[in-house]
């Protein structure tokens, strides 16, 4: 009986309380109507693939030159449209961007056409790039390039643009035209335009070999044994990429992949298709940069 009482209790209070609560929601609604435009509702913020122009900073549009590090915004792999284009990427540690003077053959105003030196300030990490960099300073200027594997503060760097007849004997971080260099020489930051700028052989501990000189063009072995045949005219440096055990390293555990902004990918299996397994194929042909129009010409 007393279980039968405590039931029937309960449910008179409840029946009781449900015709109160909707008056209670009833004024509140009138109140609301009664205050008009007056009252602003907050609401959290959600998510769009709205255009991501207006949260980026053009930091790849500047026109002078600065070694001070500069900030970058993450995309997450997308683009100025909101859509992702690469996936696996996002999140990860901040990280500031230091601009690197690929074009090593850059001379100063009033020392033009004449070989230079200049002094390595120091040799450190860069988190935009597997290889090391180097900050040198000569003349009126510092800039950043890209380190090569024994490179140390206080050395003396030499960058000329002159073609003798006979080769030099260059030393390890120095710059010459590729028509300067005996057959041989380990060279790194090709140049595949002169005065463009290096595009080849830039990742850490890589390397291509001078293999020959044919009239007035050499020709280079990349790191994934394709030659390339480009103009002597082009400027490399000597020697090998620094972190040399950058592939070597060991991540460890997941949560140093999102340190450096690698997401990790979909757990859906996938049956392996024809793109699976060991291949024999032969070398692709040699990719040849000699008729290309100038630059000056553009």
């Amino acid at each position: 009986m007393m279980a039968v009482s405590c039931l029937t209790r309960a449910l008179r209070s409840m029946t009781l309380s449900q015709p109160a609560l909707l008056s209670s929601q009833a004024i509140a609604q009138t109140r609301l109507r009664t205050q008009g435009p007056r009252m602003v509702v907050q609401c959290r913020g959600f998510l769009t693939t709205a255009s991501l122009e207006q949260n980026r900073t053009f930091w790849k549009q500047r026109e002078k030159y600065s070694i001070k590090p500069m900030g970058m915004k993450k995309t997450g792999g997308r683009d100025h449209t909101g859509r992702i284009r690469t996936h696996g990427i996002g999140g990860g540690h901040k990280q500031k961007y230091r601009w690197i003077d690929f074009q090593r053959l850059r001379y100063e105003l009033n020392n033009e056409a004449k070989p230079f030196e200049e002094k390595v300030v120091e040799v450190r990490y860069d988190p935009c790039r597997s290889a090391d960099i180097a900050l040198i300073a000569g003349g009126s200027r510092k800039r950043w390039i890209i380190a090569t594997e024994n490179m140390q503060a206080g050395d003396i760097i030499k960058t000329s643009g002159e073609i003798g007849r006979m080769a030099v004997s260059a030393n390890e971080g120095d710059a010459y035209p590729l028509g300067a260099l005996p057959v041989g020489t380990l060279v790194n930051n090709l140049e595949v335009q002169p005065g463009k700028g290096s595009e080849y052989i830039r990742a850490a501990g890589t390397s291509g070999i001078l293999l020959r000189k044919v009239n007035g063009t050499a020709i280079i072995q990349l790191p994934s044994k394709q030659q390339v045949q480009v103009l002597e005219t082009c400027i490399v440096t000597v020697g090998r990429v620094s972190n040399v055990d950058h592939n070597k390293r060991i991540i460890g555990k997941a949560g140093r992949n999102r340190w450096l902004g690698i997401r990790p990918s979909s757990g859906l299996w996938q049956r392996k298709g024809g793109w699976a397994g060991r291949k024999i194929k032969p070398l692709p042909p040699m990719k040849v940069y000699v008729n290309l129009p100038s630059i000056s010409a553009k």
